[in-house]
């Protein structure tokens, strides 16, 4: 049987689901949000990086993933948060969450601004390691997606997809969807070959998340 291209990322192994697990077994901490690139932080650990248009889940699953309720916080309003947010994790990893992006109703100076801080930080943090695109499993990718998703294969950065509220697809529309973004993958030279399945609420593929973050360095 031929391999699917952009398989489900698979069961972490023991060893790689206790890293994950130590690698989040201390309290992260925020630590600064940005909005210009003399503010950032000292590039001295490895960065991963949380992106995602407004209203996926982003906020829920950093939560979810660090085991605290209200580390990172939603806005309900697209556009307002225009921060890049970096949180600690442990002493040896930044996660850093993205503004979520689809800025339909933002005032057009402040969609320029956020782009361009964007472009800039992808292209020059040396310590960005890899970016988790979250895409919402009951939509698939959309436009606003693949806007992002060409910015960082110009950025050459690499990035994975990560699909959200799994709890909320009805059964009869998991498979296509998930067929909707392997086709669309296809076409983005920095994807990372696999994608991972989580819902924040049941708790799902949270382990995979932390095993496959605690194996970047």
């Amino acid at each position: 049987m031929s391999q699917l291209p952009f398989p489900l990322a698979p069961t972490p192994s023991d060893t790689e689901r206790e890293a994950g697990r130590r690698l989040f077994a201390p309290a992260s901490t925020f630590l600064k949000g940005v909005v210009a690139m003399d503010g950032l932080p000292g590039a001295d650990r490895v960065e991963i990086c949380f992106a995602g248009r407004s209203n996926v889940g982003k906020s829920s699953l950093i939560n979810a993933l660090t085991n605290q309720k209200s580390l990172a916080r939603a806005s309900n309003t697209p556009g307002r948060t225009q921060e890049i947010n970096f949180f600690t994790l442990g002493e040896s990893h930044y996660l850093v969450d993205l503004p979520g992006y689809g800025f339909a109703n933002a005032p057009v100076a402040i969609v320029e601004k956020w782009q361009a801080l964007l472009k800039a930080y992808l292209t020059g943090r040396a310590t960005l390691r890899r970016v988790f695109v979250l895409i919402d499993h009951r939509h698939g990718i959309k436009a606003v997606d693949s806007e992002i998703l060409k910015r960082l294969d110009q950025a050459a950065v690499t990035f994975q997809v990560v699909l959200t509220k799994s709890d909320k697809v009805k059964e009869k529309d998991r498979q296509r969807v998930l067929d909707q973004v392997r086709n669309a993958l296809k076409d983005h030279p920095a994807a990372f070959p696999e994608i991972v399945v989580t819902s924040s609420e049941k708790s799902e593929g949270l382990e995979v998340l932390r095993a496959i973050i605690a194996g970047i360095g």
